[in-house]
């Protein structure tokens, strides 16, 4: 397994409340020249988890930051008009984006939750990570461990 100390939180900048996943974006990733999808798991309107590239692969979520790091996307972003970022997340998308950063930080011992837009001057993942409870959960804190 390779070593990972961050994880990086993306949207796929789809509009808000419309249904799309984890083959919707990995064509998209495709029809950019791109090996496949880059986020090692998206989460569902629903909070479902789909898996994307394998975790024991490097992603391409982060020009730059990708090694050593997992990105995690969830669907939403973008308001209905499919052009303002928001953050459009669902109860459950929360939920189940809370839990998986949690476990990622047990599995892999975790130094740092960011967001995209830490790394790029993007909207993605259309919240501040450092002011979310991503970011701020008990026992860890953005940035610093």
């Amino acid at each position: 397994m390779r070593p990972i100390h961050t994880l990086v939180w993306h949207c796929s900048a789809t509009p808000e409340g419309k249904h799309f996943d984890a083959k919707d974006i990995d064509r998209w990733h495709k029809e950019r020249g791109w090996a496949g999808i880059g986020y090692h798991a998206v989460v569902l309107l629903d909070g479902t988890v789909q898996p994307g590239r394998p975790i024991e692969k490097v992603g391409a979520h982060v020009a730059g930051h990708n090694t050593g790091s997992i990105g995690y996307s969830y669907i939403g972003g973008v308001s209905a008009n499919g052009k303002t970022p928001k953050d459009t997340r669902t109860p459950a998308q929360k939920a189940t984006m809370k839990r998986l950063t949690i476990e990622a930080i047990k599995k892999f011992a975790l130094k740092r939750v960011a967001g995209h837009n830490e790394y790029a001057s993007k909207a993605c993942p259309s919240f501040d990570i450092r002011n979310d409870e991503l970011g701020n959960l008990e026992g860890f804190k953005a940035g610093r461990r």
